[in-house]
Formats: C-alpha cells, structure tokens, sequence
C-alpha cells in the first residue's frame, strides 16, 4: 500500500475512533508486536482500538475495503503467536486492540449470566459477579491481564475446567463483527436454543480468524460457600490417576481443580518468585493440589476434605499433605501453582508444550516423553504440570545447564514433532488451551489434515473470502 493511501487510511480510523483510539507511534507500539516469552515479534503501523461495535464495524470494512490485515489483541497474554503480527506477511496490517471495550452490558442473577465487551479484563469479570453473589468460574494464571475477547478466541481452559468447563461451555451467546463489516448480534443468554446452526461455536476458538468478538454473554454459577484446598504428595502420575478417580467417586461435583505438578516446577518456582516457600519439610517427586468447593458454609468442605485425605493416606495413595486453614494460605498454596510459567521464564531458555490426552493416559504420556528427551538431550530440565484431571499437561522443557539456550531453542521443532506424536498416538491433541496460532500450525497440517483440516479452510473461506483476519494464524501463511 502507497504511503499516501497508509495516511489516508490512518486518517480514516483517527475519524472513527478518535486520537484516544489511535497509536502509531513506533515506541508505544512496540511491546504490543512482542509475544510474551519474546518468542514471536511482528510489526505493524498502527493499533487502533473501537469504543464500541459500530466503531469495530466501521474499522473492519475499511480494512476489508483496502486489503489490509486485521490482528486481534486482547491483553497479549497468549503462548502461541496468534495475537502478534504475523512477520512474513506482505500485507500491511494493523492491530485492533480491545482495550476500550471493557464494560460489562448486563449482569442477569435470576438468569445466572453476565455480558460483557471483550476487553474486559477476566479478574474483573470475576469480582463483578462475585458482588452479585455469583461466580464465574475461569480461572487462569494470567487472569489480572487477559481479556474476555482473547478467552474466548482460545478457548481457554484454566484450573477449573474439572468441574465447570472450558470457555467454550461458559459462553451462551455472541456479539461478532464480521471481515466485511456486518454484526453477527447472537447475545442471548439462554441455555436451550435449537434455532438452526450454533453459530457461535464457530468463533470460539478460532482466534479471530473468522471474525472480531466484541461481546459475550456467559454463564454465571451459585458462588461457593465453603472452599477446601490441599497441596498432596503422591509417589508418581500413576498415583495421582488412582488418587483422581478415588476423588470423583467420593467427591463427585464438588471437586473443583486437581492439578498435577513434578518437583522440578517447584523447584523453579521457590527459587525465583518471592515470597513462596515449600510447605513440607522433605523434598518430593510429584505433587496434587486439589480444592473442593461446596454450597454449604464452613466447614463443609474441610470436612469433606479431612476425611478424604485421612482415607487415602491409610490407602497409601497420599504420603503427604497440608490443608489450607486460611484464605491466605489457601492463595499461597495457588500461587505456587499460577507462577510456574513466569518461573520458568526467568529460569532460562525454555521449550513448551500444551497438550491434552485422556486422563487414563497422562502417566503413560509423561514416561514416554521424559524418556524421549530425555535420551535425546542428556540433562534436559523437565518441567511436567498441568490439570490432571482433564487431562491437559505442561509439558515443558528448560536448557541443561551445560548447553546454550540458542543451541536449545533450535532444538524446538525436533522435540516438539515427537512429543505431540506421542499425544496424538494416545488420542489427544497437541493443542490444548493455548491454541494454534503461529507457533503450531505445521503441527494442525501434519496431525489433523485430510478432511478435518478442509473443512477449517472451507469455513475460513466462507467468512473470510479475502483473508483479512488475522492471516497466517492457524493456517500458516499463504
């Protein structure tokens, strides 16, 4: 695109959203081009942020109109690369930020949901429910920064799947601007509706490949009265599977999280995050933590917990424990849990893998991994967490200490290839909650092409004939 047409279309959205809505300065830009960990970096001349619909609207037909690629952003808390421009693209591009649509519509008790922009930041989204004695249940590390839109685009899973669900079973109704500028207006907060197609199924998860979230209403649930949390040692995987199952006999819908997490994890997370400390005297190779949330006021879930414990620690499934007896030991106990990535970031190079298989597989899946890389690069850092008890683990990987972090990193590939073989090998996916976005998508070809894979390109085409959103994502450039 000519220089003068660039200006003319930046005059064009400085029209629509105003000086507040418009950066193209280079330096304030910039941390939005970088992806998280600093693995992706794109560029682009301008993030331009609507206020509401219309104005999104009004951005994407121009964008359709001039050929110009349109990047989703939410808070830029992803692991893929699906949120960053994509650098080999010839395209001009643009980011369109969701940062000042962050309201919340309506917020419905006696029909349990809630609807909001989707820039509104998922903690926030949180207390809004919680101060109308509701809860919303998603529940991720990033969750002070990440916004609903991006939730949604990924279909993000978190700590409480187990009980309440993906993203995907959260959202009951859309509000999607579409590539050439019409306004897909399905906010409905209703739980049956057989009217046609789901329509709205088609943009979750599609990290704004097919169109741009700007609203969502949701599922709202009765806020639990009594909580219990628990930090478990357990001698291995296997232990851990047997230990879950024990749990959702005994527990049943009240189990709320059961998280996995191997020594190394915390090891990284003691020694970089302050203010963390072990809460067992002797170091062990693999930990549970799991929390029980029940409708009934204290104790009831303690006691549900205690006597769990006690019948599993006479069963030798539990060798070690402590329970929460506070709200903040209950936060400290889950911030080991939610700082593990920001540990391993400040640890050195790292390798990660976001994969899901069944449950009954996850042990096996772990031995076969660790026993790949482990083989292939001697004194490789493995650090295994994930939430067991849907299945979807961690699996991540830090540099030796003997070996170069670029040498390491170019390893990426190679190591990646097998291990998402070996998940898909055991029924699972070699995307779990992050999405495919840049980082994986040769691994969607090669594990998920032949008809699957054209029926993605043909809703792709239907959508989005020209390709403006969020090219290269997904797919890979074309």
């Amino acid at each position: 695109m000519a220089e003068d047409l660039k200006n003319a279309v930046l005059e064009q959205f400085c029209r629509i959203v105003g000086s507040a809505g418009l950066v193209t300065d280079a330096e304030e830009i910039a941390p939005s081009l970088v992806e998280w960990r600093g693995l992706y970096q794109g560029g682009a001349p301008a993030s331009v942020a609507p206020a509401d619909t219309a104005q999104a609207a009004a951005i994407l037909r121009i964008c359709r109109d001039q050929g110009i690629g349109v990047v989703p952003q939410g808070g830029n808390t992803g692991l893929a690369g699906g949120a960053i421009p994509h650098s080999t693209m010839e395209r001009p591009q643009i980011l369109v930020s969701s940062r000042r649509m962050n309201a919340i519509r309506e917020l419905d008790p006696a029909n349990y949901t809630i609807t909001a922009e989707a820039g509104c930041i998922l903690a926030d989204l949180q207390q809004a429910a919680e101060a109308a004695d509701r809860f919303f249940p998603l529940s991720l590390a990033a969750e002070g920064s990440c916004h609903l839109g991006g939730n949604i685009s990924t279909n993000a899973g978190g700590t409480n799947v187990l009980r309440y669900g993906n993203t995907r079973d959260l959202v009951l109704g859309l509000e999607v601007v579409l590539p050439d500028g019409r306004v897909f207006e399905g906010l409905r907060g209703l739980r049956k509706d057989n009217a046609g197609y789901d329509l709205k199924q088609l943009f979750i998860g599609a990290e704004g490949t097919l169109g741009l979230i700007t609203a969502a209403t949701c599922k709202l649930f009765s806020r639990p009265r009594s909580l219990a949390t628990a930090l478990v040692v357990v001698a291995d995987p296997d232990a851990a599977i047997a230990l879950y199952s024990q749990a959702r006999s005994a527990l049943g819908d009240q189990l709320i999280a059961f998280e996995l997490m191997n020594r190394l994890a915390l090891d990284l997370v003691f020694r970089n995050i302050t203010d963390t400390r072990d809460p067992f005297e002797k170091r062990h190779s693999w930990y549970v933590l799991m929390e029980l949330g029940s409708a009934q006021a204290d104790p009831m879930a303690d006691q549900l917990m205690e006597t769990f414990l006690a019948d599993n620690i006479d069963s030798g499934l539990v060798r070690d424990g402590v329970l929460a007896q506070s709200s903040s030991q209950r936060d400290a106990l889950w911030r080991v849990r939610h700082s593990i990535s920001e540990a391993q970031k400040m640890a050195g190079a790292g390798i990660k893998h976001d994969i899901s298989v069944p449950v009954s597989k996850v042990a096996i899946f772990l031995r076969r991994s660790e026993a790949f890389v482990s083989q292939r690069i001697p004194g490789v850092l493995v650090v295994a967490f994930g939430h067991l008890g849907d299945g979807n683990m961690h699996f991540n990987l830090n540099q030796p200490e003997n070996m170069p972090a670029d040498d390491f990193l170019a390893l990426w590939s190679e190591l990646s290839r097998e291990v998402h073989s070996i998940a898909s090998d055991l029924g699972g996916s070699f995307s779990a909650e992050h999405g495919v976005g840049t980082l994986k998508s040769d691994e969607l070809v090669r594990l998920r092409g032949g008809v699957e894979l054209a029926l993605m390109r043909a809703v792709k085409e239907a959508l989005d004939p020209d390709g403006i959103m969020n090219p290269g994502k997904i797919f890979g450039p074309s």
